[in-house]
């Protein structure tokens, strides 16, 4: 174990350690170092107890270790280093004029495809969702409602965007989530008969006649442009959201949470 007085202060911007950190707010350095950075005491908290690789927790010196890391400071792996650091290392490393009190460096997170393909799995699919909060927001809800997995494809915000990470609130340490091309993930699903449910204006099956007990990947493309041609060929079951007031349609990440909750209901009560 670390102890707090152990933990070596970053000072100065221009340490190497933490120019490489704060290189991470830019995607290519995060593919490049396989790196990320998360933030605040929650998110810490999370990857700690979700067992998670991560390579480097520091903390704001003047404010010290927050009581809820010093409690699990013991089940961090051996290879984690702990420091602590000024104020304006803090704000250089999050991108961030008010600083959280505490960030940690994480490994890139690996994750089973097999997960995927599990009997009557409920996998959600994204296709092309920019917004880092709607794409947050959707794996949070997919945590919520015990969905197996959930696919980003080409084109979708990079998971490890900082504001993705926030607005998952943890919930990317709780269920595998995959990026990669969609078409050869969806082929292989259709082949073990799961079916691949879309949104559609035209759907004459509202989604609470939708059978969600059966394997079914909910795929969602973005508010503005919808499904890209490519995928919407491989859709096999449409669903629509009855509305009974006058809005013209929902947020992505609002739909999609109706229609997980909906597969949860049927599923489970």
């Amino acid at each position: 174990m670390t102890y707090t007085n152990e933990h070596k202060l970053l000072s100065s911007v221009q340490n190497e350690r933490v120019k490489l950190w704060a290189s991470l707010l830019e995607k290519k350095h995060r593919d490049r170092q396989r790196l990320f950075i998360i933030e605040g005491i929650h998110l810490v908290k999370e990857a700690i107890t979700a067992g998670a690789d991560i390579e480097a927790i520091v903390y704001d010196a003047d404010k010290g270790l927050p009581k809820e890391i010093v409690e699990l400071q013991s089940k961090t792996a051996s290879f984690t280093e702990w420091f602590k650091a000024t104020s304006n290392v803090m704000a250089k490393c999050t991108g961030t004029d008010s600083a959280p009190p505490i960030f940690a460096v994480m490994g890139k997170l690996k994750t089973n495809d097999e997960a995927l393909y599990k009997p009557n799995s409920l996998v959600v699919v994204l296709d092309g969702v920019r917004d880092p909060g709607n794409v947050g927001t959707i794996i949070r809800s997919a945590d919520a409602v015990g969905a197996d997995a959930v696919l980003l494809g080409k084109g979708c915000v990079d998971l490890y965007n900082p504001k993705t990470v926030r607005s998952t609130m943890g919930s990317l340490f709780h269920l595998p989530i995959v990026e990669g091309e969609l078409k050869p993930y969806i082929e292989r699903a259709k082949q073990q008969d799961i079916q691949i449910v879309g949104t559609s204006l035209q759907a004459t099956q509202h989604c609470y006649a939708y059978n969600w007990k059966q394997g079914s990947w909910l795929v969602m493309g973005s508010e503005s442009d919808g499904l890209s041609a490519e995928i919407e060929t491989l859709v096999n079951q449409t669903v629509i959201i009855p509305m009974k007031g006058q809005s013209e349609s929902l947020n992505v990440a609002m739909a999609t949470t109706v229609l997980l909750y909906e597969a949860l209901r049927q599923r489970e009560f």
